[in-house]
């Protein structure tokens, strides 16, 4: 008797020790989100918004364009540079709306990328409190090495969570 209290009593600090580590796959995830295929098309369609505008405003100097390039001879000076003015105006104006696109359609899918991630950290920590993880990875993240004969893939766990199949 009492060698198996000693025995149980010389494991019982190995047990003490047992960690638990888990890894799952973000990018899996995301894919199967239904919010991350909305945002994709929210962001298609404001993309698709901006290139119209710019369309609409590069036909409109184009246009203009021309109709000085046919005028150009016949003009006084004083109306040349004012015409010239206003297609120097309008592409600086061009340039700036697209740029300015460009960085709404930055923040509007960051935004929207941030609520996803936002989820799935939640769902992580609930994975991980539930399971009495140590860490929980994210291979997509580009760590170097992860033993998945020690570490628990928990996608499956976390995509649950999430109430996707």
């Amino acid at each position: 008797m009492k060698k198996v209290i000693l025995t149980a009593l010389l494991f019982l600090p190995l047990s003490l020790f047992a960690q638990k580590f888990g890894h799952f796959d973000s990018s899996e995830i995301v894919k199967a989100m239904p919010e991350y295929a909305k945002s994709q098309t929210e962001i298609q369609n404001l993309s698709k918004q901006f290139e119209d505008e710019i369309k609409r405003m590069q036909d409109e100097l184009t246009k203009k364009g021309q109709e000085y390039d046919r005028q150009h001879d016949s003009l006084p000076d004083n109306v040349k540079k004012r015409r010239e003015q206003e297609l120097q105006e309008l592409y600086q104006r061009i340039q700036q709306t697209s740029n300015d696109d460009r960085d709404s359609l930055q923040a509007a899918s960051a935004n929207k990328m941030r609520e996803i991630t936002q989820k799935i950290v939640n769902a992580v920590k609930a994975v991980g409190d539930e399971g009495k993880y140590v860490y929980i990875m994210d291979v997509t993240g580009g760590i170097p090495y992860i033993s998945k004969s020690l570490s628990e893939d928990v996608t499956k766990k976390i995509r649950e969570k999430l109430g996707l199949k």
